[in-house]
């Protein structure tokens, strides 16, 4: 198979990806000689389709579960989907009200029925979608929340909590969103600022000894109103604690109470206590007794309890309550005040809280465990900064309400017997009452919130509550990959449910990643119009060019922004790529190689491999901390600059000469180091890759499953690359020479050099000549020995001249040598701070510090040479 002359991703993407699936290289074996690496997929909902945020997660995930491949673990990276109840239920709805249809109409079976079709017909969709993206998931093993087994994981979960008395059903506030009509749990509520107001009442004494005024941003809530609220010590008020005031706009009366809850100092001191519709209020309220009248209905409207507001939606009663209260005198003054509203994470409406009969799940003995989990390391977080999110949510956790009052999800695992009042939790659906033998049973109407099934991921998928093969061998994984929006939504959630129902952390780190942003850094979104569909990138760019540039520069835990800049330059890279490796097969076609091990390296051999070599180690080492970004950027750098633009120009005079021996020597360190680089750069573009090394000669099979280089300390040639690097800074020098001078590059020039290192120089002749163009070299011991007018450079190894005639503008080369002295200065001011810096000298391992009083020594050095240049001038 022949490389395309120009890199065209359309060629391949689409052939490779269903060569590799075919193959069964993204299946995991469980196999006992390997090590297992587990990463689960976030389960994207079956309502997505693939954005910017799936890219990013699924390349982060997918360059490192190559890598482990690579590495020669059993690799598995298990895909799936979250059914997502609330997200769902209101697409079918919206379907179903275009035709005119509703819920009632067709009842919960009928309702049921539609869903699993939805799921069927786009359910799969963004799973189709994450291939385009190249990601090699384990698709044999592909889960969903609902499916058989992590239904029954569900059931198992449930009953057990419930026997332990950790799930129990109560009247409790709870976050309500009357547009969704459900219940959500602390998590599933999103805090926005909004300005508002502070509504002032004055509620009468039923003695008429005096008034008390109180402050609400609710006012439709007063109605609900059960007690006012005074702190013990408050002076002011206590000769009111247990008398009544009479709630205006009503015939009821209501006592004052003493509470500690009460900040004195704030507002007037008095609080108006609505057991019904605050949880503050709430827990006040179970500490006096008080009764609890709820004056909302799960819409939003105002129910009989409101009088005269029944039936009006919150927002129009308020206005109403407002009006009447100022006629009545009672409105003391309105204020203007922003403060924290709370809106339901899906449809965005303003939440209620509202008491209502749910089920919870305890968190505090849940939550212990979890804490000390990641306190002792069993799991964490990168970057560590997260687990002060993680703990705060933990700490401050509230009972979970996991109830939803959906029809699409799991139905809760609770019957109750219609004759005799059992409440009955199996884990097989009963058929008779256990207590009377009646068969006059009714299941629970609500299902459970989307994040309790999700929160059993790590193992549900793995065949819990069997003890499978696959959970035996798989769990605990080795690495989350999730964004720091869902720390407490999921992970958190996660964290517990492994330690309580498998004994052991779900997952030993959480890479953490930010969000992508837009050029101008704005979060992406439907309103701002600034969404990019990664499908239409791929189109575009290619999948590998979109993956290098999600990963370029980014970070643990940061966020990133996207452009389109950005994937052209990734674009760019790939290109250079296939140039260079078409250069060397096209010269390697026909040729035998010899093998790497036969090979007699020059200089720049040794210096190319010494520095595949440092790339090896350093790519693994970031690999493995997760810093993929550094990673990928060390690898890009190695390939561009040390790859292309200097190795493969060093090997061309080999390559074009006459000595067939040294030519066969070149094409070998070519296609090692090409080779190498392919496989070092396989997890972050692996398109490119498999078509490039499909193409290699001497190799078979896929580069998936080749093995990952290792860094070979035998050919490390620090001292060799080092030395080479100082016939480079020589090239470099005269190239720049002739630049400043306005040489044309074609012309050849002369060179003459001053030079401790004059072995090193005279072996690497050829070299210097042919990459700086010159035409001839000359070593020399003093400048003296220069005619005419010449441009000069100092270098680590050398002092340099090039006779150039009336090309040479002694002004600007004067200001050219002021210049460099200044830069020599910064760096001997940068390394002689370092020095003068006792904790540096006294902490630091005594080899670096030798090597900044090195660096010292060789810039003084430096710079004394160029200030005799600057006075010969």
């Amino acid at each position: 198979m022949e490389m395309q002359k120009t890199y065209n991703p359309k060629d391949f993407e689409d052939r490779i990806y269903a060569d590799w699936e075919q193959s069964g290289y993204f299946h995991a074996e469980r196999n006992p000689d390997k090590v297992p690496f587990t990463i689960m997929m976030p389960p994207p909902n079956i309502t997505g389709q693939l954005h910017m945020g799936h890219a990013m997660d699924a390349t982060m995930q997918d360059t490192l579960i190559r890598f482990k491949r690579m590495q020669g673990y059993s690799a598995l990276w298990l895909p799936g989907c979250d059914h997502a109840s609330i997200a769902t239920e209101v697409k079918i709805v919206e379907k179903m009200k275009a035709e005119g249809v509703t819920k009632a109409d067709i009842g919960r079976d009928g309702f049921l029925k539609r869903a699993w079709e939805w799921k069927e017909q786009y359910g799969n969709r963004i799973m189709l979608q994450q291939r385009k993206m190249g990601t090699s998931c384990d698709w044999e093993r592909q889960a969903f929340t609902m499916d058989e087994k992590c239904s029954r994981a569900v059931r198992e979960v449930f009953v057990n909590l419930y026997n332990k008395g950790l799930i129990y059903q109560g009247d409790r506030i709870i976050n309500w969103c009357p547009c969704c009509k459900t219940a959500l749990s602390d998590a599933e509520v999103e805090y926005e600022e909004d300005a508002g107001h502070f509504w002032h009442l004055r509620y009468p004494a039923t003695d008429g000894s005096m008034d008390v005024v109180v402050a609400t941003t609710r006012p439709e809530t007063m109605l609900g109103d059960t007690a006012v609220a005074v702190h013990p010590d408050d002076e002011r008020y206590k000769n009111l604690v247990g008398k009544t005031l009479k709630l205006p706009l009503t015939d009821r009366e209501i006592p004052v109470v003493a509470d500690e809850y009460v900040d004195p100092a704030f507002g007037t001191g008095c609080v108006k206590i609505t057991p019904a519709h605050d949880p503050n209020d709430f827990e006040v309220g179970a500490r006096h007794g008080l009764p609890i009248i709820r004056v909302m209905n799960d819409d939003g409207t105002m129910n009989e309890l409101a009088g005269k507001y029944c039936g009006m939606d919150r927002y129009v009663a308020r206005k109403q309550i407002v009006a009447d209260l100022q006629q009545l005198g009672n409105l003391v003054k309105i204020e203007n005040h922003t403060h924290n509203v709370g809106h339901c994470y899906r449809c965005h409406s303003t939440v209620e809280p509202i008491v209502s009969k749910q089920w919870f799940v305890k968190m505090e003995p849940l939550a212990k465990p979890a804490i000390a989990a990641v306190m002792h390391n069993k799991t964490k977080f990168v970057p560590e900064r997260f687990a002060k999110t993680y703990y705060n949510w933990m700490e401050n956790v509230r009972d979970w309400c996991i109830s939803r009052q959906l029809w699409w999800g799991h139905r809760i695992p609770v019957w109750y017997c219609k004759d005799c009042g059992k409440v009955i939790c199996t884990k097989e659906d009963p058929t008779v009452c256990p207590a009377c033998g009646s068969a006059n049973l009714r299941q629970d109407e609500d299902v459970l919130d989307t994040w309790f099934s999700s929160a059993l991921w790590p193992f549900s998928t793995l065949g819990y509550p069997e003890n499978t093969e696959d959970l035996q061998y798989f769990y605990p994984t080795d690495v989350l990959v999730t964004g720091y929006d869902i720390i407490f939504f999921w992970v958190a959630r996660m964290i517990f449910s492994g330690i309580e129902h498998m004994g052991k952390v779900p997952f030993h780190d959480v890479l953490i990643h930010g969000i992508i942003r837009d050029e101008q850094g704005r979060k992406m979104s439907k309103s701002l119009g600034n969404g990019i569909d990664p499908l239409e990138v791929i189109e575009k760019y290619g999948a590998d060019s979109l993956r290098l540039s999600l990963l370029t520069g980014v970070a643990p835990g940061n966020d990133t922004r996207y452009s389109d800049t950005k994937v052209e330059s990734c674009r760019n890279f790939i290109n250079k790529l296939w140039n260079a490796a078409r250069f060397v097969l096209m010269n390697a076609e026909g040729k035998k190689i010899p093998s790497i091990d036969k090979v007699k390296f020059t200089p720049a051999d040794k210096w190319i491999v010494s520095k595949l070599q440092n790339c090896i180690r350093e790519v693994t080492l970031n690999l493995n901390k997760y810093e993929l970004g550094v990673a990928s950027d060390l690898i890009t750098s190695f390939v561009w600059d040390d790859f292309c633009d200097w190795y493969i120009e060093l090997s061309k005079p080999a390559l074009y000469g006459e000595d067939e021996n040294r030519k066969g020597d070149a094409l070998a360190v070519l296609c090692y180091v090409l080779e190498n680089a392919l496989k070092l750069l396989h997890p972050f573009i692996p398109f490119v890759t498999e078509e490039i090394y499909a193409n290699l000669p001497n190799v078979s099979g896929s580069i998936m499953v080749a093995d990952f280089p290792r860094y070979n300390y035998k050919w490390a040639y620090k001292k060799e690359a080092k030395a080479f690097e100082g016939i480079m800074g020589i090239i470099k020098a005269v190239r720049a020479m002739k630049k400043d001078a306005e040489c044309p590059p074609s012309k050849k020039v002369e060179l003459f050099i001053v030079t401790e290192n004059k072995r090193l120089v005279q072996v690497n002749k050829d070299c210097i000549l042919k990459l700086s163009g010159g035409s001839e070299l000359t070593i020399i011991e003093d400048v003296g020995e220069v005619n005419g007018k010449t441009v000069s450079a100092v270098t680590e190894i050398a002092q340099i001249y090039v006779p150039l005639g009336e090309l040479v503008d002694i002004e600007k080369e004067k200001a050219r040598w002021s210049a460099e002295i200044e830069r020599i200065d910064g760096e001997i001011q940068r390394a002689g701070s370092k020095l003068a810096n006792e904790n540096f000298v006294a902490r630091a391992p005594q080899k670096l510090v030798d090597a900044e009083k090195e660096k010292v020594k060789k810039y003084q050095d430096m710079k004394a040479k160029c200030l005799a240049q600057l006075e010969n001038l």
